[in-house]
């Protein structure tokens, strides 16, 4: 399709068409934008309003079902967008696309900001299962380097579970085997750990 046949499609659309299209291809190149960036780890999905007095994210599960973040209000506005083409091309009424597109949109940003809400949660009971280690005995799995070099991995066994947890160390490095105990957490995925002389 050359220039000047596309602004001839574009110049014979509608006003409602107008919308529809430039809402549909603009949300939907944002979407595709944040999923390439998601491939990398360069993207997660933010509130709307944000509290600037708690932005420390590794500790502070304080997740609610929020109807407004960036992959919902997203969702909504590609719903929107390529529904209302697809019912003024089968109608050729407006009023109904316009009304259909507003309910398909408000029912993805709402499915959306509920799949979001579930991952949230579940990472956040994680934590709290991270948080009930503390003061566990465990054993290390992969070595950890001394005085916080570098990570390592143990064994411990959470609620009946056997996990595998990151884990640091502020003293001599802990080979693979040794008995160690859980002192504190250092983030959502790691723990802090010192030899356990007792077992």
């Amino acid at each position: 399709m050359t220039l000047i046949t596309l602004a001839e499609w574009w110049n014979a659309l509608t006003s409602i068409e107008h919308v529809f299209w430039g809402v549909a291809v603009i949300s939907t190149t944002l979407f595709l934008m944040q999923f390439v960036l998601s491939l990398f780890g360069l993207s997660t999905d933010t509130s709307i309003e944000l509290d600037h007095d708690s932005l420390d994210n590794d500790l502070a599960f304080e997740h609610e079902f929020n109807l407004f973040s960036i992959r919902s209000v997203l969702a909504f506005f590609t719903f929107f967008g390529w529904i209302g083409i697809l019912m003024y091309d089968n109608t050729q009424n407006a009023s109904l696309a316009l009304i259909v597109a507003l309910i398909a949109g408000i029912a993805a940003m709402a499915t959306v900001a509920y799949i979001m809400y579930l991952l949230f949660k579940l990472e956040e009971e994680g934590t709290l299962h991270m948080e009930e280690a503390v003061g566990s005995a465990a054993e290390v799995y992969f070595s950890i380097p001394e005085t916080k070099n570098g990570p390592g991995k143990i064994h411990v066994n959470i609620n009946g579970s056997l996990r595998e947890i990151e884990a640091w160390t502020e003293g001599q490095r802990l080979p693979t085997g040794t008995k160690v105990r859980i002192v504190s957490m250092i983030n959502k995925q790691s723990v802090l750990v010192i030899p356990d002389e007792s077992l």
